[in-house]
C-alpha cells in the first residue's frame, strides 16, 4: 500500500516536472493590444479662408471620422472650418468635444450642439485638455493660431514629450510656405538630425485616417505624462 503511494506521487512529480519544462502556446493577441485611435484633435481655422477647397476638405474629414467610428476633440468654436467639421461629425452621426475658453464663447461662437462641452479657464487648460483627450493630431487650413497649436504639438514631438501622430492635410498647397520655412531650418542648421521633426502630410483629406493608423504605435504613457511639466 506504502509502496502503490509512493509510485503515484513519483509519477505525479515527473507529470509536474514535464508540464513546467512544454512550451506554452503564446496567447493571441486582442484588440487592446493593438493600437487605437478613440478621438483625434483637429486645429483649424475660425474662418473658412478663401478657397472653398478648405470647407469642402473640413466636411469630408468629419464624416469620415464619424464614419470610422472616431470621436472629435477640437476649439469648441462654431464659425469657420471649426464650425463646418464638428457640424459634419454631428450630421453623421459622430461624437464631439468642444474645448473652449470662456473668454472665446461669444467671439468664436461656442457650438453647443456638441457631445461633450467643456469651458475652460485660459488657453492653457484647452490645450492641455485636447492633448489629454487625444490621441492623434491633425491640422487644418488655419491662422496664428492653428499654426501655433500645430507646432507646439510638433515641439513636443521632437523632444520626445508624445509619439501621436500628426498629420498636416496639405490642402491646395496650404502649407507648402511652412513645408519650405522647416527644410530651411535644415538646411541652415538650426533643426538637427537627431532633432528632426516628424509629422506625415496629406494632401486629402480622405487620406487622414489611413495615414494616422499607418502611423499609430502603442501609447508610451510615461511619455504622455511628462507633458502635464509644462504647465
Amino acid at each position: 500500500m506504502g509502496e502503490s503511494r509512493r509510485h503515484r506521487k513519483h509519477l505525479q512529480h515527473r507529470k509536474d516536472h514535464m508540464q513546467d519544462r512544454v512550451p506554452r502556446k503564446a496567447s493571441k493577441p486582442t484588440a487592446a493590444d493593438q493600437p487605437r485611435i478613440r478621438n483625434i484633435c483637429v486645429y483649424c481655422g475660425s474662418n473658412t479662408g478663401a478657397n472653398p477647397a478648405y470647407a469642402a476638405a473640413a466636411r469630408q474629414l468629419g464624416q469620415s471620422m464619424a464614419e470610422q467610428g472616431i470621436g472629435l476633440v477640437y476649439g469648441g468654436g462654431g464659425l469657420g472650418l471649426m464650425g463646418e467639421l464638428a457640424r459634419a461629425v454631428l450630421a453623421h452621426g459622430g461624437r464631439v468635444t468642444g474645448i473652449i475658453p470662456a473668454f472665446l464663447s461669444v467671439k468664436e461662437r461656442m457650438l453647443r450642439d456638441v457631445t461633450e462641452l467643456v469651458v475652460v479657464d485660459d488657453m492653457h487648460q484647452r490645450k492641455k485638455l485636447m492633448f489629454d483627450k487625444s490621441d492623434a493630431f491633425v491640422a487644418l487650413p488655419g491662422g496664428i493660431g492653428t499654426l501655433e497649436e500645430l507646432v507646439e504639438q510638433l515641439t513636443w514631438a521632437q523632444l520626445g514629450r508624445h509619439t501621436k501622430p500628426i498629420v498636416l492635410v496639405n490642402i491646395e498647397a496650404f502649407w507648402d510656405p511652412f513645408l519650405a520655412l522647416l527644410r530651411h531650418m535644415h538646411e541652415v542648421g538650426f533643426i538637427r538630425a537627431d532633432m528632426d521633426v516628424r509629422f506625415i502630410t496629406v494632401a486629402a483629406a480622405e487620406d487622414v485616417l489611413s495615414a494616422i493608423l499607418a502611423a499609430a504605435a502603442p501609447r508610451d504613457e510615461a511619455a504622455a505624462e511628462t507633458v502635464a511639466e509644462k504647465f
